[in-house]
Protein backbone atom coordinates (compact mmCIF):
# COMPACT_ATOMS: atom_id res chain seq x y z
CA UNK A 1 0.00 0.00 0.00
CA UNK A 2 2.86 2.56 0.57
CA UNK A 3 4.00 1.92 -2.54
CA UNK A 4 1.54 2.58 -4.38
CA UNK A 5 0.80 6.06 -2.17
CA UNK A 6 4.51 6.80 -3.58
CA UNK A 7 3.13 6.05 -6.82
CA UNK A 8 0.30 8.28 -7.12
CA UNK A 9 1.22 10.92 -5.45
CA UNK A 10 3.67 11.84 -7.78
CA UNK A 11 1.63 11.33 -10.71
CA UNK A 12 -1.31 13.71 -9.30
CA UNK A 13 1.47 16.04 -8.65
CA UNK A 14 2.93 15.90 -11.96
CA UNK A 15 -0.85 16.26 -13.44
CA UNK A 16 -2.28 19.13 -11.21
CA UNK A 17 1.18 20.91 -13.01
CA UNK A 18 0.32 19.87 -16.53
CA UNK A 19 -2.65 20.99 -16.27
CA UNK A 20 -2.14 24.39 -14.41
CA UNK A 21 0.83 24.89 -16.72
CA UNK A 22 -1.59 24.43 -20.20
CA UNK A 23 -3.91 26.76 -18.90
CA UNK A 24 -1.33 29.61 -18.35
CA UNK A 25 0.43 29.00 -21.27
CA UNK A 26 -3.02 29.08 -23.30
CA UNK A 27 -3.16 31.85 -26.07
CA UNK A 28 -6.91 32.74 -24.88
CA UNK A 29 -9.50 31.49 -22.66
CA UNK A 30 -12.25 29.69 -23.73
CA UNK A 31 -15.75 28.69 -22.60
CA UNK A 32 -18.48 26.84 -24.22
CA UNK A 33 -21.96 28.23 -24.72
CA UNK A 34 -24.94 28.06 -27.44
CA UNK A 35 -23.83 29.26 -30.34
CA UNK A 36 -26.48 31.81 -31.90
CA UNK A 37 -25.84 32.65 -35.61
CA UNK A 38 -22.30 33.28 -37.24
CA UNK A 39 -20.97 36.42 -37.55
CA UNK A 40 -18.03 36.17 -39.77
CA UNK A 41 -15.63 38.28 -42.57
CA UNK A 42 -18.42 39.58 -44.98
CA UNK A 43 -21.21 39.81 -43.04
CA UNK A 44 -22.55 42.89 -41.27
CA UNK A 45 -21.36 43.47 -37.86
CA UNK A 46 -24.91 43.63 -35.25
CA UNK A 47 -24.98 46.72 -33.30
CA UNK A 48 -23.75 46.86 -29.33
CA UNK A 49 -25.20 48.44 -26.77
CA UNK A 50 -24.23 49.00 -23.63
CA UNK A 51 -22.85 51.27 -20.53
CA UNK A 52 -19.66 52.23 -20.22
CA UNK A 53 -18.08 52.51 -16.71
CA UNK A 54 -19.59 55.75 -15.81
CA UNK A 55 -23.31 53.81 -16.86
CA UNK A 56 -23.92 55.96 -20.09
CA UNK A 57 -25.14 53.78 -23.07
CA UNK A 58 -22.91 53.61 -25.59
CA UNK A 59 -24.02 51.98 -28.96
CA UNK A 60 -21.41 50.93 -31.95
CA UNK A 61 -23.08 52.07 -34.50
CA UNK A 62 -22.79 55.49 -33.39
CA UNK A 63 -19.57 55.93 -34.37
CA UNK A 64 -18.94 57.23 -37.71
CA UNK A 65 -16.28 56.56 -40.56
CA UNK A 66 -13.70 55.19 -39.14
CA UNK A 67 -12.58 52.05 -39.03
CA UNK A 68 -13.63 49.87 -35.97
CA UNK A 69 -12.02 47.55 -33.81
CA UNK A 70 -14.58 45.30 -31.68
CA UNK A 71 -12.42 44.08 -29.14
CA UNK A 72 -13.79 40.93 -26.74
CA UNK A 73 -11.80 40.96 -23.38
CA UNK A 74 -11.76 40.95 -19.55
CA UNK A 75 -9.89 42.22 -16.89
CA UNK A 76 -9.59 38.50 -15.59
CA UNK A 77 -8.12 37.44 -18.73
CA UNK A 78 -3.87 37.13 -19.16
CA UNK A 79 -4.11 36.04 -22.45
CA UNK A 80 -6.46 39.53 -23.00
CA UNK A 81 -4.03 41.95 -20.93
CA UNK A 82 -0.67 41.12 -23.07
CA UNK A 83 -2.29 41.79 -26.22
CA UNK A 84 -4.08 44.96 -24.84
CA UNK A 85 -0.40 47.02 -25.31
CA UNK A 86 -0.44 45.73 -29.08
CA UNK A 87 -3.87 47.00 -29.50
CA UNK A 88 -3.19 50.14 -27.76
CA UNK A 89 -0.26 50.91 -29.89
CA UNK A 90 -2.15 50.47 -32.87
CA UNK A 91 -4.51 52.77 -31.84
CA UNK A 92 -1.93 55.27 -31.06
CA UNK A 93 -0.45 54.77 -34.44
CA UNK A 94 -3.80 55.03 -36.74
CA UNK A 95 -6.34 56.61 -35.08
CA UNK A 96 -6.19 59.51 -37.09
CA UNK A 97 -4.64 57.92 -40.20
CA UNK A 98 -6.93 57.87 -43.61
CA UNK A 99 -7.89 54.38 -44.88
CA UNK A 100 -7.88 55.11 -48.82
CA UNK A 101 -9.68 50.98 -49.28
CA UNK A 102 -12.13 51.80 -47.34
CA UNK A 103 -13.03 55.44 -47.64
CA UNK A 104 -12.61 55.42 -43.62
CA UNK A 105 -11.01 58.33 -41.63
CA UNK A 106 -9.15 57.29 -38.47
CA UNK A 107 -9.36 53.93 -36.52
CA UNK A 108 -10.63 53.63 -33.20
CA UNK A 109 -11.33 50.09 -30.75
CA UNK A 110 -14.68 49.61 -29.50
CA UNK A 111 -13.57 47.11 -26.54
CA UNK A 112 -16.70 45.09 -24.79
CA UNK A 113 -15.65 43.34 -21.97
CA UNK A 114 -16.94 40.14 -20.36
CA UNK A 115 -16.26 40.93 -16.78
CA UNK A 116 -18.04 40.26 -13.69
CA UNK A 117 -16.62 43.16 -11.20
CA UNK A 118 -17.17 46.47 -12.33
CA UNK A 119 -14.39 48.24 -10.70
CA UNK A 120 -11.51 45.61 -11.83
CA UNK A 121 -12.99 46.39 -15.40
CA UNK A 122 -12.22 49.95 -15.05
CA UNK A 123 -8.72 49.15 -12.96
CA UNK A 124 -8.08 47.35 -15.89
CA UNK A 125 -8.91 50.10 -18.13
CA UNK A 126 -6.59 52.25 -16.65
CA UNK A 127 -3.73 50.34 -15.86
CA UNK A 128 -3.44 49.26 -19.29
CA UNK A 129 -3.62 52.47 -21.05
CA UNK A 130 -7.34 51.63 -22.71
CA UNK A 131 -6.98 55.49 -23.86
CA UNK A 132 -9.92 55.01 -26.61
CA UNK A 133 -13.08 56.23 -25.49
CA UNK A 134 -15.39 53.33 -26.09
CA UNK A 135 -15.62 50.56 -23.34
CA UNK A 136 -18.99 48.66 -23.13
CA UNK A 137 -20.35 46.26 -20.74
CA UNK A 138 -23.48 44.64 -19.28
CA UNK A 139 -20.72 42.67 -16.86
CA UNK A 140 -22.69 39.22 -17.36
CA UNK A 141 -19.33 37.14 -17.97
CA UNK A 142 -19.82 34.73 -20.32
CA UNK A 143 -23.61 35.89 -20.87
CA UNK A 144 -22.39 39.05 -22.19
CA UNK A 145 -24.95 39.95 -24.53
CA UNK A 146 -22.87 41.02 -27.42
CA UNK A 147 -20.08 37.93 -26.82
CA UNK A 148 -23.20 35.86 -27.38
CA UNK A 149 -24.50 38.07 -30.66
CA UNK A 150 -21.22 37.54 -32.15
CA UNK A 151 -20.47 33.60 -30.81
CA UNK A 152 -17.68 34.49 -29.04
CA UNK A 153 -16.31 31.19 -26.76
CA UNK A 154 -12.64 32.59 -26.62
CA UNK A 155 -10.82 35.82 -25.65
CA UNK A 156 -9.44 37.63 -26.40
CA UNK A 157 -11.21 38.24 -30.19
CA UNK A 158 -12.14 41.03 -32.17
CA UNK A 159 -13.33 41.62 -35.36
CA UNK A 160 -12.42 44.92 -37.43
CA UNK A 161 -15.34 46.41 -39.15
CA UNK A 162 -15.31 49.66 -41.83
CA UNK A 163 -17.64 52.39 -41.75
CA UNK A 164 -20.60 50.77 -42.78
CA UNK A 165 -20.47 48.42 -40.47
CA UNK A 166 -19.01 45.05 -42.39
CA UNK A 167 -16.49 43.07 -41.38
CA UNK A 168 -13.25 43.23 -42.65
CA UNK A 169 -11.23 41.00 -40.58
CA UNK A 170 -11.46 38.93 -37.85
CA UNK A 171 -9.05 37.36 -34.75
CA UNK A 172 -6.18 40.16 -35.60
CA UNK A 173 -3.58 39.50 -33.05
CA UNK A 174 -0.37 40.60 -32.48
CA UNK A 175 1.48 42.08 -35.87
CA UNK A 176 -1.68 41.14 -37.61
CA UNK A 177 -3.60 43.76 -36.31
CA UNK A 178 -1.49 46.47 -37.58
CA UNK A 179 -0.29 44.61 -40.93
CA UNK A 180 -3.97 44.84 -41.66
CA UNK A 181 -4.17 48.66 -40.88
CA UNK A 182 -1.67 49.18 -42.73
CA UNK A 183 -2.67 47.38 -45.76
CA UNK A 184 -5.99 49.29 -45.75
CA UNK A 185 -4.08 52.82 -45.17
CA UNK A 186 -1.75 51.98 -48.51
CA UNK A 187 -3.97 50.34 -50.98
Amino acid sequence: MKKLRYIFIPLIIITVVLTFSAIISSNSITYSHEKTSSVDVGQKAPDITMKNPNDSVISLYSITNKLVLIDFWASWCGPCRMENPNVVAAYKKYKDEKFKTVKCKGFTVFSVSLDKDKNAWKAAISRDGLIWPYHVSDLKFWSNAAAVAYSINSIPNNFLIDKNGIILARGLRGSDLTDKLESLKNK
